[in-house]
């Protein structure tokens, strides 16, 4: 992952693989409120056939509230880190834990707490950049979905993706920031060359290069169906992956059976990079209570009931 300097004026061969069910609050539900349809979703991150650490981090909440998922719904996230040493670990792991802790902590729309979420995460990261020689340099993208009800938002700095798959139609729903996409914007390139362009991966927007970044925050004009997925992913998928061959894997019919079936392609034409898949489908309540998650610890991360 690379990046070039960019600023806005807005303010404020055994890799080792952790698949992450789902993440829950502990908040107590004292009311009842109207059933809505539930989420199953599954992560699950690879190193790749290259890399030897992981600097990729992703987490799905499921709040054990039922009136908080009304108010705020579900929150995916996934961030790939960049930096020497741990750093990019660092920033990508601070990016997850600061967002999802805000977001849910916040009183305001979905919109406006994912973009204090951001701002606040972007912020920790590049003080502790400034404040330690060692993480000098180190920022990571960030894609986030908040999902409440059928109602989908989206905040996102970099170039990691999200997708939605309805009706077997994949829809990009975030827009890369790198300098590749800018030459497609303004007709240099079409997307087919950008796609083998050697600087495809260098990006003009990272959360922690700077005080200031600028983030991508919107309500997104799909709603997220029965029958629908969600993808979010690092760049080591889709570099070696066509939307259409994402679309086709993303149909497996059981969800973690298609997030390995997506990194497994990705590996088996490269794996240069690490390679990370959210996956979250609708189900209803009754087949969400029958799947009975278990808590454990992975990769650091307590997830499950």
């Amino acid at each position: 992952m690379f990046w070039k300097k960019w600023l806005s004026d807005k303010q404020d061969e055994s890799p080792v693989t952790t698949e992450i069910p789902v993440n829950r609050t502990s908040a107590a539900d004292s009311q009842t409120s109207e059933i809505q349809a539930d989420l199953r979703a599954v992560v699950v991150s690879d190193l790749g056939c290259v890399r030897t650490n992981n600097e990729d981090s992703a987490r799905f909440i499921r709040p054990s509230s039922r009136q908080i998922r009304n108010n705020k719904g579900f929150l995916a996230i996934v961030a790939d880190g960049m930096g020497g040493h741990a750093a990019g670990e660092v920033a990508s792991q601070m990016a997850v834990e600061t967002i999802a802790k805000t977001y849910f902590e916040r009183d305001e729309t979905s919109e406006e707490s994912l973009f204090l979420a951001f701002t606040k995460a972007n912020r920790s990261i590049w003080q502790s950049a400034t404040r330690n020689a060692h993480q000098k340099g180190m920022g990571t993208t960030c894609t986030a979905l908040a999902i409440v009800d059928t109602k989908l938002f989206l905040a996102h700095v970099g170039d990691s993706r999200a997708y939605l798959l309805k009706k077997g139609q994949i829809f990009q729903l975030s827009k890369d920031h790198t300098y590749v996409q800018n030459l497609v914007d303004q007709g240099v390139i079409t997307p087919s060359e950008a796609e083998k362009h050697p600087e495809r991966n260098v990006l003009t927007r990272a959360m922690g290069t700077h005080g200031k970044v600028e983030i991508d925050v919107t309500a997104l004009p799909h709603s997220f169906e029965d029958d629908d997925r969600l993808l979010i992913c690092s760049d080591g998928l889709y570099d070696y992956l066509t939307n259409d061959e994402i679309a086709q894997l993303m149909l497996f019919p059981v969800l973690n059976e298609a997030a390995y079936q997506l990194i497994d392609l990705a590996k088996q034409r490269g794996g240069h990079d690490n390679i990370t898949v959210l996956l979250a489908e609708r189900v209803s309540p009754e087949t969400f209570e029958s799947l009975r998650p278990t808590e454990h610890a992975v990769a650091g991360v307590v997830t499950g009931d």
